[in-house]
């Protein structure tokens, strides 16, 4: 069978811990005459939860809606809590932004370069200043202030911008506003956010002066999944950088835009290979 004969697939599953799943899920494709190209499974302790991903080759007349009939029955016997996807279909991704532009250039860049298997399909900003930048990609750019309206009417919009665009993921790269618990709500474990991480952590204005002043050692980021709890959402990547006593504020800020840019592509891209599987608070990332 050549590739062009082929259809390439990946399930990720969830379920209460219990001998024979791995086997089971193996059959279960073997059956179908499926070939594993990859698998990997989880067992945590600490909830009892079993986390596996495969992913595998099918026939081509093989396709996702008939591939999730052949495993309903199996997810029901199993409990499982399941989700196949056809990796021919990429992921549709809205970013938003604010006026720190390194983020949206990085991921702009990685997609452009093959690097980043996701459709941009749109730029939201409360600020017009990353217009030029995204238009250079050829993306659409929409610039959308908290006005009169103020946050609701803003928030609406973006959801409109959000079910226009089909996006299956919303991706913010430094956008400097608090999302409501509501708009949270509306798409559980589809907003991946960045912010800075530093031990101790820094809030309000200029955190990275603040980590100079207090003369850190570590500065990093970490990118998570949303929830209405602010920058407590499950931890998909975290990465940190060493820097000492010569560095200065400005050096320290532009060390912070590096790890900021590679902590959240690499969120960005695990998810949208379906290797970031919720557990509760945390995540099971299968690299």
């Amino acid at each position: 069978m050549t590739q062009q004969d082929q259809r390439e697939f990946v399930l990720t599953l969830s379920c209460p811990d219990r001998p024979g799943i791995v086997a089971a899920v193996s059959g279960a494709l073997a059956e179908r005459g499926c070939n594993i190209l990859e698998s990997q499974q989880f067992g945590d302790p600490d909830s009892a939860t079993f986390f596996m991903r495969v992913q595998f080759t099918a026939s081509a007349d093989l396709d996702a809606d008939g591939l999730r009939a052949g495993f309903a029955a199996l997810g029901t016997e199993l409990g499982l809590d399941w989700r196949l996807h056809d990796t021919a279909e990429r992921p549709r991704v809205l970013i938003m932004v604010s006026k720190f532009g390194h983020c949206l250039n990085d991921l702009l860049y990685r997609q452009r370069s093959g690097l980043l298997d996701v459709d941009i399909v749109a730029v939201a900003s409360n600020h017009p200043d990353m217009r030029p930048l995204t238009q250079s990609y050829g993306i659409d750019y929409h610039h959308l202030p908290v006005g009169r309206g103020g946050k609701a009417a803003q928030e609406t919009e973006i959801l409109a911008l959000v079910e226009h665009y089909r996006a299956d993921l919303v991706v913010l790269a430094r956008y400097m506003q608090i999302l409501s618990d509501d708009f949270c709500a509306k798409l559980p474990g589809q907003i991946i956010n960045i912010h800075h991480s530093f031990l101790p952590s820094f809030k309000g204005a200029k955190p990275y002066h603040q980590a100079h002043a207090r003369g850190v050692k570590l500065i990093g980021a970490t990118a998570h999944y949303v929830t209405p709890a602010l920058d407590e959402g499950p931890i998909i990547e975290q990465e940190i950088a060493r820097v000492d006593h010569a560095h200065s504020a400005d050096e320290l800020v532009a060390v912070g835009r590096d790890v900021e840019c590679l902590a959240l592509s690499r969120a960005v891209r695990w998810h949208a290979e379906h290797r970031v599987l919720l557990n509760g608070d945390r995540t099971v990332v299968f690299r």
